[in-house]
């Protein structure tokens, strides 16, 4: 773990964040409006596990921390009969509500797409994927333990504060937030330091790499499986080194796992 803070800085933490104001299209524009080598490299990463569970065999899933990216709910639809997308930025919320009220944009197809040809047990269309989806307007830290069967996270715990301990705590309730035996699978921002998006709105950012990752998630999951990708020239350069994946499992009483 690399700290981005100076010496004797205060790190920034997640409730001194205005994330109301969350800059939803230009993040959008920086990110999502192409299909990028590191979004086609998780995506092909997480199916692998997605391909191994039964279609449709979990009854409630959570994109935790739901921001307004759309492949994640997408992959959590090969296998959830319902996908709690939980985010409490009101500016996110607001995204999110369009996409299922009007459709989703256009630049989300070539993603369908792709989790389609990774997990082909996946709806025809995207529609189908999303109407498994509901929206919940609320605070991660709220929901309650063992509440799901699954929990994904994308680019959250990493990215809602510079400091070390309350991400560590973030990925403590987005592994409490799934019952015994449950999955966990997610991506974070490798070496992120505090970041722009657009021109002049500032993030916060807590760097951390692989071996962080594993410290983490080591006491809380059984199964665990870390590995990187290097950073991707095709994406703005917000100062990382690339990304974490992760998959896992929460822990059983014995003789418990298939």
């Amino acid at each position: 773990m690399v700290t981005s803070e100076a010496p004797g800085a205060v790190p920034i933490r997640n409730d001194d964040v205005d994330w109301d104001s969350w800059p939803v299209q230009d993040y959008l524009a920086e990110n999502y409006r192409d299909l990028h080598p590191s979004d086609a490299a998780v995506i092909a990463h997480h199916a692998g596990l997605y391909r191994e569970l039964t279609p449709g065999g979990i009854a409630r899933s959570v994109e935790f921390g739901a921001g307004p990216n759309l492949y994640p709910l997408m992959l959590a639809a090969s296998v959830s009969r319902r996908i709690d997308a939980v985010e409490a930025g009101t500016a996110n919320v607001r995204y999110l509500t369009g996409q299922f009220r009007d459709g989703p944009d256009a630049c989300w197809q070539p993603f369908y797409a792709l989790c389609r040809r990774q997990v082909p047990s996946l709806p025809e269309t995207l529609g189908e994927a999303l109407a498994r989806v509901r929206i919940v307007h609320g605070d991660v830290r709220a929901l309650p333990a063992g509440a799901y069967g699954l929990a994904s996270m994308h680019f959250v715990a990493e990215g809602a504060t510079e400091d070390f301990t309350e991400f560590t705590e973030f990925c403590r309730l987005f592994a409490r937030c799934v019952g015994p035996g449950g999955y966990l699978v997610a991506a974070f921002m490798e070496n992120m330091p505090t970041y722009r998006i657009g021109r002049a709105s500032r993030w916060p950012g807590c760097p951390v790499d692989v071996d962080a990752v594993r410290e983490v998630f080591a006491p809380l999951t059984e199964r665990l499986s870390v590995t990187r990708i290097n950073a991707d020239p095709t994406l703005p350069d917000y100062g990382d080194s690339g990304m974490v994946l992760m998959t896992g499992r929460t822990p059983s009483p014995p003789g418990r796992y298939g």
